[in-house]
């Protein structure tokens, strides 16, 4: 085979050849990876990374309470078995997402009622906002949370939710259900078999096959785990610790609060599995930062993403060029690669539960955090995290 080692002139029929070559390169769905405009620096890198990327945002419960009441007013656990509203990004639509890999959506459950227990790929947490009857029964564990509380359904394991009370309650929903469908990885299983009597019997929540409280009582002791228990639950892929308290995490930051903290974060926690120390999922972990009154953070900007939800007080956040004045219970987002910081501009505590995809980005090793010096240069935060 005979390769031309040399670009024809422009003098010589370029632009016809030019052309020619475009069009056969896009009748065969090819990326022509130079430049175009050779006035423009890097114009073939620039257009190669051109793709719909998250924006901040942010979603106020003063907005989002009137349209979660009423869509429990609308749909009935007969007509779908979600309701849930997920937050958007809205310049990653039609995509449904809230960053690029995650999303959050509320969701109210209404006076004793119950969706039938599923399973799917995208793991899955639920943070109590309102109300203390909200249920979720996973892998045998039946599971009553309030609000802050943490409620871990993780990949492939069976699940229903639902509330146990004569009053509404709500949550908030996070999954990484994007990053699944950018895997080609996302299914959905809704149908229960177990086997009673000798026949196969469909069943809409799992029977009990732990204690209430199994999992705080077994794992909510740090440094100290039990030997006299498997701890090969689920999948054996995400912590067996399947309800996170929130009055020990409260308890835990007040305890901290003498501390000095970070300068980019104030204190904070992450929540992790018991066993390994490590994050709960291998796609996301989840913390939660209490900001003291008048305190700032340093501005930084890191490959990953974060969605913001306030459990207490309220403050202000600069996300890239936009200011977010926040309140309790509502949610924010910081995609990766955004400057952000955070202001408590009060003389109380404020609280953010963080979910973020981390841990998804440290085992590739892209996770990397900068912040700027004093003399205003971009430089690598060297953090042993």
């Amino acid at each position: 085979m005979n390769v031309h080692t040399g670009a024809i002139k422009q003098g010589d029929n370029w632009h016809k050849e030019m052309e020619a070559l475009k069009k056969r390169d896009a009748e065969l769905s090819l990326y022509e990876y130079w430049s175009n405009d050779y006035a423009v620096a890097h114009d073939a890198t620039t257009r190669l990374q051109r793709r719909a990327q998250a924006v901040p945002h942010h979603w106020k419960w003063k907005d989002l309470l009137p349209v979660v009441e009423k869509s429990g007013e609308l749909v009935s656990m007969n007509d779908s078995e979600r309701r849930t509203l997920i937050l958007m990004n809205p310049a990653l639509a039609p995509t449904i997402a809230t960053v690029t890999t995650m999303y959050a959506g509320y969701r109210i459950n209404l006076p004793n009622e119950t969706a039938p227990a599923h399973r799917h790929s995208p793991n899955a947490v639920r943070l109590g906002l309102t109300g203390v009857t909200n249920f979720t029964a996973v892998e045998g564990e039946h599971i009553g949370f309030g609000p802050g509380d943490l409620v871990l359904t993780p990949h492939d394991c069976w699940h229903s939710h639902g509330n146990e009370g004569s009053e509404p309650a709500i949550n908030i929903s996070y999954l990484d259900h994007p990053l699944c469908n950018a895997l080609n990885a996302t299914y959905f299983d809704s149908d229960l078999w177990v086997e009673e009597n000798g026949k196969k019997v469909r069943k809409d929540v799992q029977d009990e096959m732990f204690p209430r409280n199994y999992s705080v009582n077994t794992y909510r002791r740090g440094g100290l785990m039990s030997r006299s228990v498997s701890h090969l639950r689920g999948t054996g892929n995400a912590s067996p610790m399947y309800i996170y308290r929130w009055d020990y995490t409260r308890e835990f930051l007040e305890e901290m609060k003498s501390q000095d903290g970070s300068p980019y974060d104030g204190i904070m926690l992450e929540y992790t599995d018991p066993t390994t120390g490590g994050p709960v999922y291998p796609t996301m972990t989840f913390l939660a930062q209490l900001l003291r009154p008048g305190e700032k953070t340093v501005p930084i900007r890191q490959t990953a993403s974060l969605i913001c939800s306030i459990l207490e007080g309220s403050g202000s956040s600069i996300v890239g060029d936009k200011t977010f004045d926040w309140d309790k219970f509502d949610t924010f987002c910081v995609p990766g690669g955004e400057w952000y910081q955070h202001h408590n501009n009060t003389d109380k505590d404020s609280v953010i539960f963080i979910t973020t995809d981390e841990p998804a980005l440290k085992a590739l090793k892209l996770f990397v955090r900068h912040t700027r010096d004093k003399h205003g240069e971009v430089v690598r935060i060297e953090e042993n995290r």
